[in-house]
């Protein structure tokens, strides 16, 4: 039996099982980590007696170095209270058992790359659009790690300011991908959230430019198999064939494979598991901590 650890901005979603079939999970709102992580902790005690190990895909920043002093903290989040927390340290010597810990989007990944639309494939992308932009690789079966994590959503993508003369809302760069298409970027634009505008609403083509500029970056930079697209802006399913179609225009015919010369269903798509995927995902992370 696994635990799996979704640790979010506004909530933790916990789980125990082996995988899709036999998951039981729960869920706890993000408060101080002294008020959340004992709640998370009593969930495991009460309904793993046999745990083997415990896998977190937390938001972050996060240190992912295990040579590092701060391996498996959260690092410089601006979540009160979560700033530079031992969150894979805390359950580990809660549980005394063996902790896996990565992003939550790398968690989601695996989770798809196991379980759902990348099952199979050795190369996938999944980026998620919600709150913030995050995204997750797995390159040769690997997720991909390096000085940090990948902090796809801060792609510096071209900015038209005489179409869009919006500035941007990201702290650190105004006009990143994040910064120009993630939900408060879209509420901040056109004063209305996402979820309420209209399928022909101009922030449609707007936004498909924007996230179509970031997966041709992605395309030419990995050269994977397939993209993956969630979180909360992409609940509109009018949005993919947008997307698809800027896609085609900004590649302009440069990488020519029949993935992408016979149609972008498979290569830019949903995920398979949903919100689901993170969770599951953690379940992997637990399942390879076990074996270390």
């Amino acid at each position: 039996m696994f635990g799996g650890i979704e640790a979010g901005g506004t909530k933790f979603v916990c789980g125990v099982g082996t995988g899709p079939n036999d998951i039981h999970t729960a869920q706890f709102p993000t408060s101080a980590p002294e008020v959340t992580l004992p709640e998370v902790i009593g969930f495991f005690e009460r309904v793993a007696g046999n745990l083997k190990a415990v896998g977190i895909g937390s938001f972050g920043p996060v240190d992912l170095d295990p040579a590092s002093p701060g391996y498996g903290h959260i690092t410089s989040t601006p979540k009160a209270g979560w700033a530079n927390y031992d969150l894979a340290g805390t359950v580990r010597k809660a549980l005394g058992v063996p902790v896996g810990f990565d992003t939550d989007v790398n968690a989601a990944i695996l989770g798809e790359a196991r379980w759902g639309a990348a099952k199979g494939l050795s190369d996938a992308v999944y980026l998620t659009i919600g709150t913030g932009i995050g995204g997750g690789a797995i390159v040769h079966e690997r997720v991909v790690h390096g000085m940090v994590h990948p902090e796809m959503g801060h792609l510096r993508i071209p900015h038209d300011t005489a179409r869009d003369p919006f500035p941007g809302v990201c702290p650190f760069h105004g006009d990143c991908l994040e910064g120009l298409a993630c939900g408060p970027a879209i509420q901040a634009r056109w004063g209305s959230p996402a979820g309420v505008l209209a399928p022909d609403h101009p922030a449609w083509e707007l936004e498909a430019h924007y996230l179509a500029l970031g997966l041709v970056n992605l395309t030419v930079t990995l050269s994977t198999q397939r993209i993956l697209l969630g979180g909360g802006v992409m609940q509109q399913p009018h949005l993919f064939e947008l997307i698809r179609k800027e896609f085609v225009h900004l590649l302009n015919g440069y990488v020519r494979h029949p993935s992408l010369l016979q149609g972008l269903d498979d290569f830019i798509r949903p995920p398979q598991l949903g919100n689901q995927a993170g969770i599951l995902g953690a379940l992997v992370l637990a399942e390879r901590a076990s074996r270390l």
